[in-house]
């Protein structure tokens, strides 16, 4: 993903897409639940960094990157406590978004991953 520009914002971004999609705050309101005046408050910056679950409902409504969004909002890299729950948070989300076909081959994955980080870890058998 390139860095963003320096003039971009999260705000300028949000904005934009929404005008894409033809969709008015109070639209977006009515298909995420996020008030329209708190979608205001994000595309004016006001809200510079707005939690990760919000950023993940409109990058799935606008059909945008998560992970440009989360950059733009100062998320990315957040190693604390907090930003991984919350990073929990939107991993659900996502997931409870999925058939549960999907759900199972996700979990799986995530087992795959959760392996191999550990293999590497000890030395590695294989």
């Amino acid at each position: 993903m390139p860095e963003p520009r320096p003039d971009e914002t999260l705000g300028a971004v949000l904005r934009a897409a929404r005008a894409a999609g033809g969709l008015s705050l109070r639209d977006v309101e009515r298909r995420t639940g996020i008030r329209n005046a708190h979608l205001s408050q994000i595309e004016t910056d006001t809200i510079a960094k707005p939690e990760m679950a919000i950023l993940w409902e409109l990058a799935s409504l606008y059909g945008i990157d998560f992970a440009r969004l989360l950059a733009l909002a100062g998320h990315a890299g957040s190693a604390s406590s907090a930003g991984r729950r919350r990073r929990m948070t939107v991993a659900l989300r996502a997931l409870g978004e999925l058939e549960p076909g999907d759900q199972e081959e996700a979990l799986r994955f995530m087992a795959e991953l959760k392996a191999r980080r550990e293999r590497g870890r000890g030395g590695g058998d294989g």
